[in-house]
């Protein structure tokens, strides 16, 4: 009976909050960086974050995250914000075990981060235009010169502190372990020379595996926010450092899959 509670609340309470949430954040972050951006250009006049673009696309995004996570009646639970700092920009890397991982990270790691993420996302019906307005950076394969392309959208986004936000698995797990993680935001880092600070996602493949469509299972959610890996130097072996204590941090904190 508890099952089928909570079923038909998310089919008539979840459902239309997410579908109403992510229009509301996709056309504020569209509208307002856009318009704060054009009144900076302008207007001598400031009004402090109010007239920044940054700060709109981090505050959407943000509550978007914790309506959903909330309206979900999921727990959850943050640990290591101590670790990082709001004045200093990161490249943070994340396993990928669902859906919610991106509304976990938006609304509750509590800093102003841009996310890297596939150039097909920024066709999704609202949000995809909000986060083009909101500077992330949408990565584009190919060339040589298409990826340099990328690194300095990438560079441009990292202003005021903000930090990148990137899943290096590229894609959600199929099974809820962890897959092999591609070089590209390792490489970003030993560009930028940024610090990485790997995160450990929980629960998330248990709340909404890939092949579940839209039900959703009540459990907790965790976020585990390490310490950040410091580079060693620049270039292939600074990658695969990185990459590789990254790796090995974060499996390290990640519960069993059954």
């Amino acid at each position: 009976m508890t099952y089928l509670i909570y079923r038909t609340y998310q089919i008539l309470v979840v459902i239309p909050v997410v579908i109403l949430s992510s229009a509301w954040a996709g056309t504020t972050m569209a509208v307002m960086c856009t318009l704060t951006g054009w009144l900076r250009k302008v207007s001598p006049i400031s009004l402090g974050i109010l007239t920044r673009p940054d700060w709109w696309g981090t505050f959407a995004s943000r509550w978007w995250g914790k309506i959903i996570i909330r309206i979900s009646l999921l727990p959850v639970e943050v640990k290591g914000r101590e670790n990082i700092r709001k004045d200093t920009s990161y490249v943070f890397v994340a396993n990928h075990q669902g859906a919610y991982d991106i509304l976990l990270v938006c609304g509750y790691l509590g800093t102003e981060i841009r996310w890297m993420m596939k150039r097909a996302l920024e066709k999704v019906p609202f949000l995809g235009m909000g986060c083009k307005y909101a500077g992330y950076v949408f990565v584009d394969h190919g060339s040589a010169g298409m990826v340099r392309a990328t690194y300095r959208r990438a560079e441009n986004a990292l202003k005021d502190g903000a930090s990148l936000m990137v899943f290096p698995e590229g894609s959600r797990s199929i099974d809820g372990t962890m897959g092999t993680f591609k070089k590209g935001a390792f490489k970003l880092a030993d560009e930028l020379q940024l610090p990485v600070v790997p995160i450990t996602i929980n629960g998330s493949y248990d709340v909404m595996p890939k092949d579940s469509g839209v039900k959703i299972h009540h459990h907790k959610l965790s976020l585990t926010i390490h310490k950040p890996i410091t580079p060693i130097g620049k270039g292939d072996e600074n990658i695969s450092y990185l990459l590789e204590e990254s790796r090995r941090t974060i499996a390290a904190a990640l519960s069993k899959q059954k």
